[in-house]
């Protein structure tokens, strides 16, 4: 098998996509699918998983046809910053509100990077994203999240 892998990087990358897509796929498939037009809460989540799993086929392929890169090492302190930003949103959402926390997840997910440096346009642009998932997702699909949390009286 292993004088089949040409490109070790695409072919691990395939998998990971297509083993993350299945399991998407197998969870969402007790939800209701709905249509285009009316979608269920399945459709979303169907149809992302489908379109990762195409995207591991063809890291795959890539895997097997050409030569490529060899697998690095993993790297564990980002990928633990960036799980523990993820868990510190959800763990603030409620209490300190969406701002907060999702000030908390731009900036820990960001501080992964070895390029992360704290300037003003950085912090410019996190602001920008956070004003555009407040005016998307609380106030144009009015999902129920506090912008303000307990912790802060709202």
């Amino acid at each position: 098998m292993a004088c089949l892998i040409k490109s070790p990087r695409n072919f691990w990358t395939g998998v990971l996509y297509c083993g993350f897509g299945a399991l998407a796929f197998w969870i969402a498939r007790d939800y209701s699918f709905g249509s285009a037009s009316r979608m269920g809460a399945g459709y979303f989540p169907t149809v992302l998983s489908v379109l990762l799993m195409v995207f591991g086929l063809i890291a795959l392929l890539r895997g097997v046809t050409r030569t490529g890169a060899p697998l690095g090492r993993f790297a564990w302190k980002p990928a633990l910053i960036v799980a523990g930003s993820t868990v510190a949103f959800a763990f603030l959402l409620e209490r300190a509100g969406f701002i907060a926390a999702l000030a908390a997840l731009i900036l820990g997910g960001a501080s992964a990077s070895v390029r992360f440096r704290f300037e003003w346009r950085a912090m410019l642009a996190a602001a920008a994203l956070i004003a555009f998932c407040v005016a998307v997702f609380v106030k144009g699909l009015s999902l129920p999240m506090p912008l303000i949390g307990s912790w802060f009286g709202g």
